[in-house]
């Protein structure tokens, strides 16, 4: 198994404790105020808005916290929606592994100064923008749990448009498909029957650098960990691979 994989699944269980503290609530809100800013206020006619609402609601946030922030990103509230802004900053870890790292924030200086300190403690650089972004390719992901027959998830998936998909663990998937077919995806492997745990958009690295050294491994993983740890970021994302048993020890 691609230990990039293997840490995908990691951060999925990561996330669900780490759903019962502030920072996720505060990342799960501000998505939503983009996503109603975005598009129309109502989740039935915006497919971003009622993803972003399914995850809160998954991760225990109270109703009466949704409803504001949908509030907010409409307008219809006063609050930091009129200034948050999405930026994708990009730079390097341990060993040249590339990084994106997805931020939304009310101040870009002090999210960069908070990025480029968390870089530097930790054997990488904050690069300019378009440095590794090359790399990486946009893609619409949707995660389906309980697998069963992969047989019958190809032929689903290719319904729906997918494609490719990575059996991330035995009984655990991501169908990938192009970004505006993404909620086609979603659809259609929810009517074959299959669970769809989360549906996002992610970068794709198109080249993979393997990391077999247990203190870059280290280093590396600890970087990253900082980095999500920072209330401005909402996602970061690497082009590595690490064998599952050195992923298991660091983890």
């Amino acid at each position: 198994m691609a230990g990039h994989s293997k840490w995908a699944n990691i951060k999925r269980q990561k996330a669900v404790v780490d759903a019962k503290k502030g920072k996720t609530f505060t990342q799960m809100s501000r998505a939503i105020i983009m996503a109603a800013r975005s598009g129309i206020p109502d989740p039935n006619g915006n497919f971003q808005l009622r993803t972003a609402i399914e995850k809160a609601k998954a991760a225990g946030i109270p109703n009466d916290n949704i409803e504001r922030a949908i509030a907010k990103g409409a307008g219809n509230l006063g609050g930091d929606n009129n200034t948050l802004e999405e930026i994708c900053y990009e730079g390097y870890g341990p060993g040249g592994v590339a990084i994106l790292v997805e931020a939304l924030t009310d101040n870009r200086n002090r999210t960069a100064a908070d990025l480029r300190l968390a870089f530097s403690k930790n054997g990488g650089n904050l690069g300019e923008t378009g440095c590794v972004s090359w790399m990486f390719s946009q893609k619409g992901a949707c995660v389906v749990e309980n697998v069963e027959d992969e047989e019958k998830l190809l032929e689903a998936s290719l319904e729906g448009g997918a494609e490719s998909y990575e059996m991330t663990d035995t009984e655990t998937a991501d169908v990938f498909t192009d970004i505006g077919n993404l909620e086609i995806l979603s659809q259609t492997l929810k009517v074959q029957g299959f669970k769809v745990t989360d549906v996002e958009l992610r970068w794709i690295p198109g080249n993979y650098i393997e990391v077999a050294d247990s203190e870059q491994a280290r280093s590396l993983l600890k970087l990253i960990d900082t980095l999500e740890a920072l209330d401005d970021v909402q996602n970061v994302t690497a082009n590595f691979e690490m064998a599952e048993q050195l992923m298991a020890a660091m983890a």
